[in-house]
């Protein structure tokens, strides 16, 4: 087994700030190791360099624009070495060739990348560069993707969904003044839903140590509170919750472990038993959770299922194609593609990373071993459904979108509850260096009808504005005053109607909240709160 931001109130992951991918398992070597991605950011020291010189191997620091040494005479050769790890004395120059010929090998639009000197850039900026500044036929930038995080971090998230935090995802319903933060959901026995805080969806937060989260301008303070350093950290917080009252406490920042499959229900309709479950992440531990949920469901009897990942923005591809066989059977399923992975056109027949001969990802019948609690090669439950009803939003990313690409490509009936996806039918291969794991976009995902193009997303049919490719459904606000899983709730409210009667309510005003991504808010003032490596296409290397 190889090598997640479980703590979508990671304080590192939103100095990074990017918008999202696919999540892949972890091909390339976990074993670079680190803590920190200070070693990386060292910058240009004034050396003079003859750049009319052909680089050599007795001279790779010299650049001459369109030559490029091969990624694996740079790896490992780091500014500030990594203790206890096969990192080798180096200088900021060879980490940034390490990544200018890694992308240049492997990035999926390589020929879209300006080639600068890597003496000139510290290698957090360097590595900014290295991606395209292209359009989608929205105008959105067609690489939204690009970001880094500490390995050690990468790790730990990835494998056991542990991070630090508070426990609550946080939503921002408006990100200018007035604006408006509230829970969208939290995680069982964490700080949010322990003691006085007993946090649950809906909760306004009003104001954090002291400072107006409405009209407040001391971001710096609402970051430091939302996104705590580390462990330990007392903040005070000031809610509404959804009965109108205003009460203050104390939160205490701790080690939190995520809870990827929730809320597993089943609701008696007009026509039949509906199953229902909230999957939020694609990390290991969830393999065993939705096994969980997928038998008991079956046990219940249910005729129809509900998968709740408006908040999924992606992991790892093989537990997507997991979920997706028990969805769907074997019968649908065998001898057909998940996904297949297309990289650049360098590489038409060898997959770059491992130098395998491409071959496409199955759905997956028995389990990969992702899950300590699950046996390696268990066969899985299959529900046998020719239809599926899927309630999305604006942070259903990357291997989120694969399970409703790869459904639509063995024709399971995709029912879209909600609002338009993210768009990222794309992927990576983390790639370790010098204590930091890198992930630059390296192919695109197919179906089984050959289909992967939905830059712009996946719209319910009846969409006002910023649709992208068009499915059954109903376009419905997420609703924040009930609770996820209830059929009250807006969004299943909505889907158990179109079960029954095939129609849809009014399209609401309100489609897409952003979930704060961890770290700081941006510029035009928007609170983010999930990390950058959940919402991408990570592909498992022991498969």
């Amino acid at each position: 087994m190889t090598c997640y931001f479980h703590n979508r109130l990671n304080h590192h992951l939103l100095k990074v700030y990017v918008l999202i991918i696919y999540i892949i398992t972890l091909l390339v070597a976990c074993g670079d190791g680190g803590s920190s991605g200070s070693a990386n950011r060292n910058s240009f020291s004034g050396n003079n360099l003859n750049t009319t010189n052909i680089p050599s191997e007795a001279d790779p620091d010299v650049w001459v624009e369109g030559v490029f040494l091969p990624a694996s005479n740079f790896r490992n050769m780091c500014a500030s070495p990594v203790p206890g790890t096969s990192d080798n004395p180096g200088t900021f120059i060879d980490e940034n060739n390490f990544l200018r010929s890694h992308s240049n090998n492997t990035y999926l639009w390589f020929d879209e990348v300006i080639d600068r000197d890597p003496a000139l850039h510290s290698t957090p900026d360097y590595f900014d560069f290295l991606k395209t500044d292209a359009l989608t036929p929205s105008g959105n930038f067609k690489d939204n993707f690009h970001f880094s995080i500490p390995t050690n971090e990468w790790i730990a998230q990835s494998q056991s969904g542990i991070s630090s935090g508070y426990g609550m995802e946080v939503a921002l319903l408006s990100s200018s003044p007035p604006r408006r933060a509230v829970v969208a959901f939290t995680e069982p026995g964490t700080p949010a839903t322990s003691g006085d805080a007993n946090l649950a969806r809906g909760a306004e937060i009003l104001t954090i140590d002291g400072v107006d989260v409405v009209f407040g301008s001391n971001i710096e303070a609402l970051n430091a509170g939302l996104f705590p350093d580390s462990n330990g950290e007392l903040h005070s917080f000031t809610v509404r919750d959804l009965d109108g009252s205003v009460r203050s406490f104390i939160m205490t920042s701790a080690v939190i472990t995520s809870t990827p499959v929730q809320n597993v229900t089943t609701i008696d309709t007009a026509s039949g038993k509906v199953g229902y479950f909230l999957f939020n992440d694609h990390i290991a531990t969830a393999e065993g959770g939705l096994i969980n949920a997928i038998n008991q469901l079956l046990a219940a009897g249910i005729d129809e299922l509900v998968l709740d990942i408006r908040y999924n923005g992606g992991g790892f591809l093989d537990l997507a194609s997991e979920l997706s066989y028990m969805i769907a059977g074997a019968g649908r399923t065998s001898g057909k593609i998940f996904e297949e992975i297309k990289f650049n056109d360098k590489h038409p027949v060898f997959n770059p990373i491992t130098g395998e001969l491409l071959e496409p990802v199955p759905f997956h019948s028995r389990s990969l071993g992702f899950d300590a609690t699950v046996p390696t090669g268990t066969f899985l439950p299959s529900m046998n459904l020719g239809r599926v009803y899927i309630l999305t939003g604006d942070d259903t990313c990357s291997a989120s979108e694969s399970i409703m690409n790869s459904l639509r490509g063995v024709d399971v009936e995709v029912i879209q509850i909600g609002s338009t996806t993210c768009g990222k039918p794309y992927g990576f291969f983390p790639a370790s260096n010098c204590g930091t794991t890198y992930f630059t976009i390296q192919f695109q995902g197919i179906n089984d009808k050959g289909f992967g193009d939905y830059p712009d997303g996946f719209s319910p049919v009846n969409t006002v504005s910023n649709a992208g490719v068009l499915l059954p459904g109903c376009s419905v606000g997420d609703d924040f005053t009930a609770a996820l899983g209830d059929p009250g709730e807006a969004r299943l409210a909505a889907a158990i109607t179109h079960m029954n009667t095939g129609t849809c309510p009014i399209p609401s005003g309100f489609f897409g909240p952003k979930l704060l991504t961890s770290g700081s808010l941006p510029a035009d003032n928007t609170l983010i709160n999930r990390t950058l490596w959940q919402q991408n296409r990570i592909i498992w290397e022991s498969r």
